[in-house]
């Protein structure tokens, strides 16, 4: 890992995916890390039908629960929404809040990702903050233009590197096979190093920049050693203990 980092980070978001029956998979994914000595920080982050039987399951592990989304709300009527209380209330330590898929399925738009990761801070979780740029955006060379704008205006007042996490995703890269090159992503994280120091001063330096998108154990270690990565916000390879350890273990 390049240079005086933060503690790295591991999240595994399981989207859509999982039933009682896949709880075999995260009490696996215990007894497999029990004796493994880490440098890095790991959050599962199931649906919140699972997260209390999830963290059941891992219970006496290291291993922290996460939420995929949350209302800006407390409560109210806001039917088939979960507030950041109800997930803290379950067990959660984290809420991922502006996904792609949020922002492009649901129109979420980076005032209410603000909202949401200001409705985290509220109820005492840490808010993984996405942020991405299309494949178009990417061919039309606006990344890190894209990537300056959804920071500035998805980050809350208060936002600190003890409640807040940056996870940098290309869209074109989240579950296609495709993943941009080392120095593509240390490209791009270095510059949003930079951008963070607008919206949080010197505490820049200890705010954790995560990399999604097709994140898997054959190119894990490659991708967490690139400047300015603190660690992975993984999809796909999270829902199996035996890939997501290996993804974990670039930190062993």
């Amino acid at each position: 890992m390049a240079g005086t980092q933060p503690r790295p980070l591991v999240a595994g978001n399981w989207k859509m995916n999982g039933t009682t029956a896949h709880l075999r998979e995260p009490r696996l994914l215990a007894a497999m890390l029990r004796d493994v000595k880490l440098r890095c920080e790991v959050l599962v982050c199931p649906p919140a039908t699972l997260a209390r039987r999830v963290k059941a399951v891992m219970k006496g592990s290291r291993i922290r629960i996460g939420g995929q989304d949350c209302h800006t709300a407390v409560s109210g009527a806001h039917t088939g929404d979960i507030s950041a209380e109800m997930l803290k209330d379950a067990g959660c330590t984290a809420a991922i809040v502006g996904h792609s898929e949020r922002r492009t399925n649901h129109g979420e738009t980076d005032a209410t990702v603000r909202a949401k990761a200001a409705a985290a801070h509220r109820a005492g979780l840490t808010a993984i903050v996405c942020i991405g740029e299309t494949l178009e955006e990417r061919k039309s060379g606006k990344t890190l233009a894209v990537v300056s704008k959804q920071l500035e205006g998805s980050l809350p007042e208060g936002t600190t590197p003890a409640n807040t996490v940056i996870a940098y995703e290309p869209v074109w890269a989240i579950g296609t096979g495709l993943t941009p090159t080392t120095a593509e992503v240390a490209e791009v994280h270095t510059h949003i190093r930079k951008e963070l120091g607008k919206a949080v001063g010197e505490n820049a330096a200890a705010m954790r920049i995560l990399y999604g998108g097709s994140v898997k154990p054959s190119n894990a270690q490659e991708l967490m050693s690139a400047d300015n990565v603190n660690g992975a916000l993984v999809g796909g390879a999270s829902l199996k203990a035996a890939d997501f350890i290996g993804i974990i273990k670039a930190y062993a």
